[in-house]
């Protein structure tokens, strides 16, 4: 396949995505769940990506958040806001995130962020970008020197199980490490691993439409992605742990034992 002709495509239907955000109020709220929502927004956003794919790559399948989709072969996996409770709370923190999956693995992405014009994307074999300039992971090798990214809480009926290892892993970083953040959109966290701003992310979950282009962008930034047993990172993998290769292997210890 083409991978820098289908970035292209990528570019063009996340533009189309982006003039949605910009022209159409949050709206009604679908609720999905414990605190899990979408808006408005996101719907018209999945639509009209969707539909300009489905048009310029009829022989790639879609996999949306709001709508579902392909699960399987090469497909497009979608987000059309990635952090809508950031979104819907108007803290600028969210993005469009669009990822291509080809032969098991993340191929391309395209990640946008409307509201702060920072646009970050890569194609495999063609490195990676934010606005257009080449981009590169953190070279850290000192956890005390690190600035590492956690993912959000679960929410949900299993969530105080699930929630239990996180609040570990937290009680296990954060006399090691320099600082912690949690920004409340996974998509741009992986971004900004990959420009270098964060030195690792570490997320206890591994949504396609979240992860599959920051996996892309991440990997050609120079970033290592694996899944949180150490193993490299896949579409089916349980988590997802980006990070300079200088602190892998401390970290990877500290998850492990928080893994139990």
């Amino acid at each position: 396949m083409d991978f820098a002709e289908l970035l292209k495509v990528a570019e063009a239907a996340v533009d189309r995505g982006r003039v949605v955000t910009a022209s159409r109020a949050v709206g009604e709220l679908t609720f999905k769940g414990d605190r899990d929502m979408a808006s408005e927004v996101d719907f018209a956003v999945e639509r009209e990506v969707r539909a300009f794919l489905e048009r310029e790559t009829p022989e790639i399948g879609v996999l949306g958040e709001e709508e579902g989709g392909a699960t399987d072969g090469t497909r497009w996996v979608l987000d059309p806001v990635d952090g809508t409770v950031n979104f819907v709370h108007g803290v600028p923190l969210w993005a469009i995130s669009l990822g291509l999956i080809h032969e098991g693995r993340a191929v391309a992405g395209v990640i946008d962020h409307p509201a702060i014009a920072s646009r970050f994307a890569a194609a495999e074999g063609f490195g990676a970008t934010n606005n257009g300039k080449p981009i590169r992971g953190s070279s850290c090798e000192r956890l005390d020197e690190a600035l590492v990214a956690v993912g959000d809480f679960a929410v949900g009926p299993d969530a105080g199980e699930q929630n239990a290892r996180r609040l570990d892993l937290l009680g296990r970083l954060h006399p090691r490490v320099q600082r912690l953040r949690m920004i409340g959109t996974a998509a741009t966290a992986l971004t900004w691993t990959a420009a270098g701003y964060f030195d690792a992310m570490i997320m206890f979950s591994n949504k396609p439409w979240d992860t599959m282009a920051g996996v892309a962008i991440c990997r050609e930034a120079g970033v290592t992605v694996l899944d949180t047993d150490g193993t490299q990172h896949a579409p089916e993998s349980k988590a997802t742990f980006a990070v300079a290769e200088g602190i892998r292997e401390p970290l990877l210890e500290l998850i492990a034992e928080s893994m139990g």
